[in-house]
């Protein structure tokens, strides 16, 4: 049996934590909820609590003052799940409210314990788009590195992955990042098949020498989606991946970037590093993960 090239069923499910990001990763899903008529989901995932200080009391401690301790820690742990639950309940409320406003769309709301990742891969099968934030409440922004959780998540799900900016603002014009090979042909084909990027003006990025071979790819890249309804312009530019697809963004104001997901070698990933990774922290629109 064949794998379908995209998920016309499932919903629409999107993480949302603490972070500055929230409100945006909200928005994109409710946008994207919106554009494939599709059910909409968020999801709080709370992380469980360390017990590593219940674990670690010292030796030196009397029988009487280890249990005293063990009973605070225990009431105190019980108030910061508590406090957790009830501000995960605060947000999700608060973020649903802003979707139905702003994009009209309905979306259920779920908080679970556990890691985001976990919560991701048990919902799965019955997600057809996860939406993420570029960055989560851990992460550094001053040095602007991504979400711990970020490259594990689209490393690990086998669906699209929608990383939200910053900030929403609407999307009028996206870039395909295509380079000949099977993974971007298939990127170009799943969107041509989904109505997610229907009718927006749609741009053509191929990096690399403009010779006859890259010609080639770029010719059948640009039919098929002339075929699928879009009027894609399409350029062929010299240079370096990642340093010419953040330059093109900014040149021909693009609101979205399609490209193909990380690789599934991690030694090769750590040698030479990662496309993927160095446009997703240089560009500050959102980036659609395609595999």
């Amino acid at each position: 049996m064949n794998t379908p090239l995209i998920h016309t069923e499932g919903r629409v499910l999107a993480a949302v934590d603490a972070s500055p990001y929230a409100p945006s990763v909200a928005e994109h899903a409710g946008w994207a909820a919106s554009r494939l008529s599709a059910g909409l989901e968020l999801l709080h995932a709370i992380d469980r609590v360390s017990e590593a200080a219940t674990r670690d009391l010292s030796g030196s401690l009397s029988l009487g003052t280890q249990e005293a301790l063990l009973a605070e820690l225990s009431v105190l742990d019980e108030r910061r799940a508590k406090l957790a639950q009830e501000h995960g309940r605060t947000l999700l409320e608060g973020l649903r409210e802003r979707i139905t406003a702003t994009h009209g769309v309905r979306a259920e709301v779920r908080q679970r314990h556990g890691s985001v990742l976990e919560s991701l891969l048990d919902s799965e099968a019955e997600v057809r788009l996860f939406v993420v934030g570029k960055r989560g409440e851990h992460a550094d922004f001053a040095k602007g590195h991504l979400g711990s959780n970020l490259e594990r998540v689209v490393r690990a799900v086998h669906r699209p992955v929608l990383v939200a900016s910053r900030a929403f603002k609407p999307i009028r014009r996206f870039m395909v990042a295509f380079d000949g090979s099977a993974t971007t042909r298939k990127c170009v084909e799943m969107v041509c098949a989904s109505p997610l990027l229907k009718g927006l003006a749609c741009e053509l990025l191929m990096v690399g020498e403009n010779d006859a071979a890259h010609q080639g790819h770029l010719q059948w890249a640009q039919a098929r989606l002339q075929e699928a309804g879009f009027e894609p312009a399409a350029r062929i530019v010299a240079g370096a991946a990642d340093t010419v697809i953040p330059q093109q963004v900014e040149e021909y104001a693009i609101d979205l970037l399609v490209m193909g997901a990380y690789g599934h070698s991690r030694i090769r990933t750590m040698i030479v590093g990662s496309t993927t990774t160095q446009v997703l922290r240089t560009c500050q629109i959102p980036v659609l993960l395609l595999r």
